[in-house]
């Protein structure tokens, strides 16, 4: 930046004003300031700019005639101190000096203002890169921010889908559990079913092995009045007790019972198995009996014909016996 003096005496130094030793300290100091040298060269140019827009200014014809006459004529030296010159000789300087000033003065304007547009324009330039680097700053982050809104979009959508296809899994898996619990229901069904089964399996075959120990006597007929008659027996071991079926059989007289016998080898007598109550209108009979003592095995069976109420051993005819 160019100092206050240095501008003034630049301004001096472009209109000629400048004398004697000032004169010389400024070339010596414009000779080592570029930036001094091309501001004087502006001032000249913008005085230069400025005189050409000045009037023609025409002298009067009596100076004319004054400055002819006086071509040609030697006058004597005068000492120029205490020379007095005419006033009306100082109006053209004067309007010289005026013009200079104006000159120098417009000039300065002239400068001062286009120095300080070029400033502005400099600002203005600084303001557009900044507004651009605004611009471009934002567009980055734009872009940025719109990558990144791109990339949670697809995150999301992504988990969308994988949210869907767990969805369509766990619905897969629970009708997977609603079947494998059907399945198990029904299982239980059929374990209910077999173990049923099992049981009435064991229970038949527990009969079945029970009925194996079983003693069953058909007795066949001994009377000659009754040659039809036929009885069955069976004898149940386990519980000491039998059943006896009788038909066909004649029907005993009035003072007689016929008595049931069990023989058993381990008894001397046959052992007492209670009487045999015979239907009259059917000839048949149906007793449940029991022995009166213990039976380990029986051997046979057999029917005697007692007196009324019966006997503790037989000793009436045998009217049945089994094989």
């Amino acid at each position: 930046m160019i100092e206050d003096r240095n501008d003034e005496l630049a301004t001096l130094h472009a209109l000629g004003l400048l004398e004697g030793d000032e004169l010389a300290r400024f070339e010596k100091a414009l000779a080592g300031d570029p930036a001094l040298r091309k501001h004087v060269e502006e001032l000249r140019t913008a005085a230069a700019s400025l005189a050409h827009l000045a009037p023609a200014a025409h002298p009067p014809q009596a100076l004319k005639d004054r400055i002819l006459a006086t071509v040609g004529r030697k006058r004597p030296a005068e000492p120029v101190r205490g020379r007095v010159l005419p006033f009306p000789n100082l109006i053209p300087w004067a309007v010289a000096a005026c013009l200079a000033v104006s000159a120098l003065w417009s000039g300065r304007l002239y400068l001062g203002q286009r120095s300080e547009n070029a400033l502005i324009r400099e600002q203005q330039k600084l303001a557009d890169l900044e507004l651009r680097g605004v611009r471009d700053r934002m567009e980055a982050v734009q872009i940025v921010r719109q990558r990144e809104l791109d990339d949670a979009e697809r995150r999301l959508t992504d988990a969308g889908r994988r949210n869907s296809d767990s969805l369509r899994e766990m619905a897969g898996l629970q009708k997977q559990v609603a079947e494998a619990r059907l399945k198990f229901a029904d299982a239980c069904v059929r374990a209910d079913d077999a173990e049923q089964q099992i049981a009435q399996l064991a229970h038949k075959l527990k009969d079945e092995g029970d009925l194996a120990q079983f003693k069953i006597a058909t007795l066949a007929s001994m009377l000659g009045n009754s040659p039809q008659a036929v009885a069955v027996a069976v004898w149940n071991p386990m519980k000491q007790q039998g059943m006896l079926k009788v038909s066909k059989l004649a029907m005993p007289a009035s003072d007689k019972d016929y008595e049931l016998w069990a023989i058993d080898p381990q008894y001397a007598s046959p052992v007492c198995c209670g009487l045999v109550s015979m239907d009259p209108s059917t000839g048949e009979a149906h007793v449940i009996f029991t022995a009166h003592r213990p039976i380990n095995g029986v051997a046979k069976f057999a029917i005697s014909l007692e007196n009324k109420g019966g006997m503790p051993e037989p000793h009436g005819p045998i009217v049945m016996l089994s094989e």
